[in-house]
């Protein structure tokens, strides 16, 4: 099967996903005249968390930071209850008087997320930061409370998620809501300056494109005698596939994105490899993944990660042209471009020389200012291709298959179904053999559409 297999109809539809590098605009409400409810400086904005581990805390600092006008920390959910009890006690010691979530506004339980979120009133804000399996359900929810979102990636962990995001997304345009992913790269700003220069020229068309998340491994909590196998896979939700969708999705999402972004496209179709090598904890995960992404114009994208001991190590995005090359990305801070395919000092031709603010809180900042000000704001779209393109990359290492973008959108297969009746004594998707191992994809075998 060729590579370069974009049709007329192929064309078409991927110009209508070309990136916009920012904020997407929500055109069905050109015209339309809204009342602000939020003036800038006046009235509090209420925030509920709904997931308390250490990203849901840190995106609810980031909130509470903002600065387009007074920011209340209201209500919080998880199904742990040390889990939200060490966040809340944290946010107290670190921002105080913004913080007002009395016991009965802490809730615990797979219904926590609806308690919460119905304690707040329209144009509040809702942080969804729990494991990506549950973000569809939750989105879909606080739209249909008219509340602004702030999610989390990975958005989903399967296409009929990712359908369901996206059908949200444009349900929360049609209602003026505003909605921020965390792909907080987006709104870095020396990431923003260097892509611009690259889409400028400066190193000519793009050939490659390389992403890369290689590292120690991931960790693992072993389970605890009294608790149950749903609660201990969640509380190991990265090492879950129907929980987080895969290492490659959950953790090289940014690089994958970065990548596309640089392109102005995503990918029409993957090919891959994967597996455990070294890992030996009872749980689902490859412990690395090599995918080869084609574009539509016939250049391609390749995603290495790897979470090993004692290996090379590099978090970042190499990015090759026809007149140089760049290196940027996340977990490169000093982006930086080059004259020749050699990144040495004497071949740079540029780096940022500006102030930025930290991309985590300059997301955050974004989306209330949004709000203050009555702007369209909807990230959902470019969040979802995103984290389908992380999809499509763990269903071909998965399957050992070359799979389109369309075979991968239109796959029916859940993770997780049946994850809005979850309590918390029933049995997950997977469970452990007689000898405590779990289910592992094997390509040439694992079905995936």
């Amino acid at each position: 099967m060729t590579t370069n297999r974009a049709s007329n109809t192929e064309t078409s539809r991927r110009d209508f996903l070309k990136l916009s590098g920012g904020a997407v605009a929500a055109s069905a409400l050109a015209g339309v005249a809204i009342p602000r409810v939020h003036a800038v400086g006046s009235d509090t904005i209420k925030v509920a968390l709904i997931g308390c581990g250490g990203r849901g805390t840190g995106a609810a600092s980031n909130a509470l930071s903002t600065q387009s006008g007074p920011v209340k920390l209201h209500a919080m959910a998880d199904v742990f209850e040390d889990r939200l009890q060490k966040s809340l006690d944290g946010l107290k010691k670190k921002h105080k008087e913004k913080v007002e979530v009395p016991k009965d506004r802490q809730f615990v339980g797979f219904d926590a997320y609806k308690k919460a979120m119905d304690t707040l009133g329209p144009e509040d804000v809702v942080l969804l930061t729990t494991p990506p399996a549950f973000r569809p359900l939750h989105l879909e929810y606080a739209v249909q409370k008219g509340l602004h979102v702030f999610m989390e990636k990975a958005f989903a962990v399967d296409a009929p998620g990712i359908r369901r995001v996206l059908k949200a997304g444009e349900e929360a345009r049609k209602k003026n809501l505003k909605i921020a992913g965390g792909l907080m790269s987006r709104h870095s700003k020396p990431l923003e300056a260097a892509i611009e220069q690259i889409h400028k020229g400066a190193i000519g068309d793009i050939i490659t494109c390389w992403a890369y998340r290689v590292h120690g491994p991931v960790g693992f909590q072993p389970k605890a005698a009294n608790m149950s196998e749903l609660m201990h896979q969640i509380r190991n939700y990265s090492c879950f596939t129907w929980l987080n969708g895969s290492f490659i999705l959950d953790w090289l999402i940014h690089n994958l994105d970065v990548c596309c972004w640089v392109k102005n496209a995503w990918p029409v179709s993957a090919q891959g490899q994967g597996g455990r090598q070294t890992r030996t904890e009872p749980d689902q995960l490859f412990d690395h993944y090599a995918v080869e992404y084609h574009f539509p114009d016939g250049t391609r994208l390749f995603a290495q990660g790897r979470h090993i001991a004692k290996c090379w190590g590099f978090f970042g995005c190499i990015i090759h042209g026809t007149r140089g090359s760049g290196v940027l990305g996340e977990g490169i801070s000093q982006p930086r471009l080059f004259k020749d395919h050699k990144q040495t000092a004497g071949n740079q031709i540029w780096e940022f020389k500006g102030t930025s603010v930290a991309p985590h809180q300059a997301e955050h900042d974004l989306l209330f200012e949004a709000i203050r000000q009555n702007k369209p704001y909807n990230e959902t779209e470019r969040s979802a291709y995103a984290a389908m393109t992380g999809i499509l990359g763990r269903m071909a290492a998965e399957s050992g298959q070359l799979i389109t973008w369309e075979q991968a959108m239109a796959s029916n297969l859940e993770l997780a179904p049946g994850r809005e009746k979850l309590p918390a004594d029933s049995q997950p998707p997977v469970m452990p053999d007689a000898n405590g191992r779990y289910p592992i994809a094997m390509p040439g075998t694992t079905q995936v559409l």
